[in-house]
């Protein structure tokens, strides 16, 4: 919705297009976008506060659309490897974030559109969002997990920088020690702990995380032996359509469902059947019964 005129309301659709909208009439002022066969449905639409741009997130693509040139698109990133779910900007519109299924935020200077920070999620993200005051970020994962995460303030930042500065000017090394830990190196006593500031937080170091098998086997180009990973018992929906909607977008869905006899194609047909009355899969469940079909 507008934010200055609420009567204008901005969505995107699975038909790939976004509409423009004005309630007093009920009829779309602007069509952007392009609704032919194979273009990547619409995930997320984000207008700036000013209502002269928008935003649309189309699988791995974000687009910025010109409302007052009519519609025209000035951009088109790239920056994800799979679909982008959900956008959202800071507190004054100087940052916007993306979320996709690549459980990869991406933040970028809307001045500019390069990505300035990039951060790693446990789980494909589904939805985000960020406090008015910047400090916090949440985010909703398809394995149902609501992560909040707290950025520094300005103002401790500010601390922790004129620390490090009056550290610098005075030389005091046994102070610096204290704040940041002796290094390995120095130590001439293995028995001794490093000290550290009794306020910092403790973080475990990240490991990389190991591909799944139907991720591997798509980096292989093996289609088919990917959708065969996914149709084990236990399968997730969100699982199986997102392998389904990476396959459209790669534009191998037909290699995939290619020489399967009636066997193979039985637990293809039970995951449709099954979720294409859901009004998240009932699209896509649709076009892969057109192939099949």
């Amino acid at each position: 919705m507008s934010n200055i005129n609420p009567s204008l309301i901005l969505t995107g659709s699975y038909d790939s297009t976004l509409r423009l909208f004005d309630a007093r009439t009920g009829a779309a002022e602007m069509v952007m976008g392009s609704a032919e066969k194979g273009q990547a449905p619409v995930e997320d639409v984000l207008l700036f506060p000013s209502d002269t741009l928008a935003l649309s997130s189309s699988g791995p693509i974000l687009r910025i659309w010109d409302l007052v040139a009519g519609g025209r698109c000035l951009r088109a990133l790239s920056n994800h490897q799979k679909t982008i779910t959900c956008m959202t900007f800071n507190g004054n519109a100087s940052r916007l974030l993306t979320g996709g299924l690549d459980q990869m935020v991406k933040v970028y200077d809307v001045s500019s559109y390069r990505v300035v920070h990039t951060m790693r999620y446990s789980a494909p993200l589904l939805c985000l969002a960020m406090s008015p005051d910047d400090t916090h970020i949440a985010a909703g994962m398809s394995d149902g997990t609501l992560s909040v995460r707290r950025r520094n303030t300005s103002e401790e930042e500010a601390q922790a920088a004129a620390a490090r500065k009056e550290v610098a000017r005075t030389g005091d090394f046994e102070s610096m020690l204290e704040k940041i830990g002796e290094p390995e190196y120095l130590s001439q006593r293995p028995a001794t702990k490093p000290k550290g500031d009794p306020d910092e937080a403790k973080l475990a170091k990240e490991h990389r995380q190991k591909l799944t098998e139907y991720d591997q086997l798509l980096k292989q180009f093996k289609y088919g032996e990917a959708l065969d990973a996914v149709l084990v018992p236990g399968t997730s929906a969100v699982t199986f359509f997102s392998l389904l909607q990476e396959l459209v977008y790669r534009e191998g869905l037909r290699a995939a469902l290619s020489g399967r006899d009636d066997v193979l194609l039985e637990p293809v047909l039970q995951m449709l059947t099954k979720y294409i009355a859901d009004t998240r899969w009932g699209p896509l469940a649709c076009e892969v019964a057109g192939v099949l079909l």
